[in-house]
């Protein structure tokens, strides 16, 4: 298959993605939207993979590759072609499918406060028991949070976050957590957004994730399992 994926900022790469799809024998190509690649023709691609980055769904006015990237992304849906998304690429899935993507901090309606608190760090995750583990730990880095769309299926939530991932389809699957990072890929990310890191219930500074980097190596064996699902 030939598999494109998009960046979003040069620090967040695939992780151990990209050793799968050539271990797998899939051609992989990306557009570099922070460097203003142009989007590939949709005829000679396969699947698609759209990573994270520190930008919302909603910052249009500041990055003007957004709205071609979400008109992008929803064709390769409508073509029915598999795509997986990651953070910022799994709330730009839930808002093409037509649902809202708000901040951690915004008050759900009747005055209950939902969702909201932001996540950085290492934390448990509840799965639906099918396609994840009933329970996992997942690494996180993100202030926003997607609603559920309709016709997708709600497959798992944490403490901090009620929408952590959902699967549409059956092809099109939408991830907040990281299960791609690799230590190399979390140190970048965290040189390059440690201002992120304040005062919270569940945000960890770098030394209180480093116990937890023994199991990134689980959670990139999780990932695989799940790139067989969208790219075999």
């Amino acid at each position: 298959m030939n598999i494109h994926w998009l960046q979003h900022v040069p620090f967040e790469g695939l992780g151990c993605i990209e050793p799968w799809l050539i271990e797998n024998g899939h051609a992989v190509s990306c557009t570099r939207l922070w460097a203003g690649d142009r989007l590939p023709d949709i005829e000679n691609i396969d699947g698609l993979i759209v990573m994270g980055g520190p930008m919302g769904v909603y910052d249009e006015a500041i990055y003007s590759w957004l709205a071609e990237e979400k008109a992008f992304i929803q064709q390769i849906i409508a073509q029915n072609k598999p795509v997986l998304g990651i953070c910022l690429g799994a709330q730009l899935i839930a808002e093409v499918l037509g649902s809202r993507v708000t901040r951690l901090r915004e008050q759900a309606a009747g005055n209950v406060w939902k969702n909201s608190q932001r996540e950085i760090g290492f934390f448990p995750v509840a799965g639906d028991g099918k396609i994840f583990p009933e329970e996992f730990t997942a690494f996180h880095w993100h202030g926003d949070t997607f609603g559920i769309p309709e016709g997708a299926v709600h497959l798992a939530s944490s403490a901090a976050c009620e929408n952590q991932a959902f699967i549409y389809k059956d092809n099109v699957l939408a991830l907040q957590f990281h299960l791609e990072t690799t230590e190399q890929s979390l140190l970048s990310l965290y040189a390059h957004c440690k201002d992120e890191v304040t005062c919270g219930p569940f945000i960890q500074t770098l030394e209180k994730m480093k116990p937890f980097f023994p199991m990134l190596g689980e959670a990139n064996v999780l990932m695989r399992e799940l790139l067989k699902r969208l790219f075999v």
